[in-house]
């Protein structure tokens, strides 16, 4: 079993920034890559930024540039770390492995709104 909580979203005005963070605990690797997803109303879940267990960072187009993901030092907490934000990037933000495990947390809110 494998627990993900994670924290740091709010409302955001377009242009700012915020940093998620996650927790995960139980039974994981802490060699496991590990991901950020979202899903935005409407829309199915989709792949953010990833990090493998050596330092290695992959995003989707669509954050490049913007966001930068990264570790510490327990391995198991990931961070997101966004700037520039854009009202497409609204959604609820998950962490999970990568690839993902059959179990999600909460995730937590981010909106990006005047």
């Amino acid at each position: 079993q494998v627990q993900l909580v994670e924290s740091g979203g709010g409302l955001v005005q377009p242009g700012g920034s915020l940093r998620l963070s996650c927790a995960a605990s139980g039974t994981i690797s802490s060699t496991s890559a590990m991901g950020w997803y979202r899903q935005a109303p409407g829309k199915q879940r989709g792949f953010v930024a990833r990090i493998l267990y050596g330092g290695t960072t992959n995003y989707a187009d669509s954050v490049k540039g913007r966001f930068t993901i990264s570790r510490g030092d327990a391995k198991t907490t990931v961070y997101l770390q966004m700037n520039s934000l854009k009202p497409e990037d609204t959604a609820v933000y998950y962490c999970n492995t990568y690839p993902p495990l059959g179990s999600w947390g909460q995730g937590t809110q981010v909106t990006v709104s005047s």
